[in-house]
């Protein structure tokens, strides 16, 4: 079949780039424990995240997966880590990494606090978060406890963030709602048997923000920094300099309550501007079931815009970004809106599939209780992702039916992350599942068009480059995103940004605006490049 986008012709099936479950081949064999025994505790309808990341610093992707556990210890249950094996394989080298413990997981990280040159692990946990120390050759030093982290109020996504702009990532974790074993409630579904519990029936617990001091030292700085709201109950966190002034803010998504703006005022506290900027609610007053989040310039305005997965029957969120500190959900008059209505999102971001220049939606979804369909026969448990093509300039078409038999699969979905593990230049999915598989999903046929991924490594700015801008100029046009931890659903996606040229083969500039301000320029850069810039000494690889 043959399409015509943005005047190029692209041959394959379906008339674009499809996706191939390549789990088993390639040597995953993970599977998410949420602990269920029939007591029907809230965690268990959660869980967990995964992340692409470079965990050995040879410029390919590693996968780490979150698991959960049995409530009552039996067998123990570890993460995955996974090696990439540089030919499509990863063997697991979770044993003796020193992540091999098993807690009640939910939520992973990636960044370089240490500025030590290789990218450390935060996950968090029910009975505790746990800070990883990455010491090289896979293995990992649990430093938690010595950087005086302590949160133990069932931490979902959480994000590395320089929000001072001193050189050092701080973390900001998103907190769900007060819940213990002993505090267990009872919900009935069908009003006789015990069933999952909504979020309304908890109170919220504050999440938090931890400054890094340096030395491996952290302070928790939630109420000073203004971001502690008792009332959130928050499941995704995403980076966002929405008011381009060089200091990153943060989007919280929250769970039956308002969603939260934090305006960084760049003396180390935030202010709530949700509501102003209208991306607090719906637009018709309602906080939904917000779940997770990504942000970008899609429409290449030069500001970025929000991507907020929310429960059954609310659809996307699509908050485009209309400058001047407001924000419009046009969602209800795009495919985004209308396909999504009918499932309920979890993971999700922004990223080019086919590489034509325009970011891309991604969304991975699933029901939290698997006997909905007994009283919403309509409703299914497991649902397939969902995929939604840029047609340029922000206008979007539903792509699922295009993307190939893989991607519909049904499943719990529940984090999603995209990287080139690869790498051929195209990006590749990671889904996880709710006490099921998780999937790996190859890209195919993305990287028939041109493209270039950039890799950051900070010197004054924090080692991996974290709130940094890129700006990409070729014959199409200019293109911006930044670099993000955090994300989607519990997860991370990969730290370099990839950039779609469609049918340029070369790039005019790339142009770096590091956190602290400086700048850094490059010049006529050939396309299918892997390009590594380093501050303040331009290109190094």
């Amino acid at each position: 079949m043959t399409i015509v986008a943005h005047g190029a012709t692209i041959e394959g099936q379906g008339g674009g780039p499809t996706f191939k479950d390549v789990t088993a081949s390639a040597g995953i064999t993970f599977t998410h424990n949420s602990g269920r025994a029939g007591k029907k505790y809230l965690p268990e309808t959660m869980g967990a995240g995964g992340a692409f990341v470079d965990l050995d610093g040879d410029g390919w992707l590693d996968v780490v997966l979150v698991n959960g556990r049995d409530w009552t210890p039996k067998t123990p249950s570890h993460h995955g880590v996974y090696r990439n094996n540089r030919n499509g394989t990863f063997t697991d080298v979770v044993k003796g990494s020193g992540l091999d413990q098993s807690v009640y997981g939910m939520g992973v990280a990636a960044g370089d606090f240490d500025n030590d040159g290789d990218e450390d692990l935060y996950i968090t946990a029910i009975e505790g978060d746990r800070l990883y120390r990455n010491d090289g050759g896979f293995k990992f030093t649990n430093v938690t406890k010595a950087a005086g982290i302590v949160n133990a109020n069932f931490g979902t996504s959480a994000a590395f963030v320089d929000y001072d702009r001193d050189g050092r990532l701080d973390v900001f974790v998103a907190n769900y709602v007060k819940w213990s074993e002993a505090a267990d409630k009872r919900c009935a579904l069908d009003g006789k048997n015990k069933s999952y519990c909504t979020p309304e029936v908890y109170p919220g617990v504050a999440s938090k923000l931890f400054r890094n001091n340096g030395g491996g030292r952290f302070a928790d700085v939630s109420q000073k920094a203004g971001v502690a709201n008792a009332g959130a109950k928050a499941l995704g966190v995403g980076l966002i300099d929405y008011d381009l002034d060089g200091w990153v803010d943060l989007f919280v998504a929250n769970d039956t309550q308002p969603n939260q703006l934090f305006h960084n005022n760049r003396n180390g506290t935030f202010t709530d501007t949700a509501v102003a900027a209208g991306v607090a609610f719906s637009d018709d007053g309602v906080a939904r079931g917000a779940m997770g989040v990504d942000a970008a310039d899609y429409d290449r305005s030069g500001r970025p815009h929000l991507l907020v997965t929310n429960f059954q029957n609310q659809m996307l969120a699509l908050y485009r970004n209309e400058g001047g500190g407001l924000f419009q959900d046009v969602a209800p008059t795009s495919p985004v809106g209308r396909v999504s209505m009918a499932t309920l999102g979890f993971g999700a971001f922004f990223f080019d599939y086919d590489l034509d220049g325009w970011l891309d939606v991604l969304a991975t979804n699933g029901h939290i209780e698997e006997s909905v369909t007994t009283v919403q026969p309509k409703v299914q448990f497991k649902q397939p992702p969902l995929l939604f093509r840029n047609a340029g300039k922000g206008r979007y078409e539903h792509a699922s039916p295009s993307a190939g038999a893989d991607f519909a699969v049904a499943q719990a979905g529940r984090g999603a992350a995209h990287g080139d593990y690869d790498r051929d230049g195209d990006l590749d999915v990671l889904f996880t599942n709710n006490h099921g598989p998780a999937r790996l999903l190859r890209n195919e046929g993305g990287n028939r068009n041109q493209w270039i991924a950039v890799r950051l490594r900070g010197t004054k700015a924090n080692a991996s480059g974290i709130g940094a801008q890129v700006t990409v100029v070729s014959a199409q046009g200019t293109q911006r995103q930044m670099v993000r931890s955090g994300s989607s659903y519990c997860s991370q996606s990969d730290l370099a940004l990839t950039f779609g040229l469609g049918k340029d083969t070369t790039v005019t500039a790339i142009e770096v605006e590091w956190p602290g301000g400086a700048k850094e320029r490059i010049e006529n850069v050939s396309a299918k490049s892997f390009v590594t810039i380093t501050e303040g000494k331009g290109r190094t690889k």
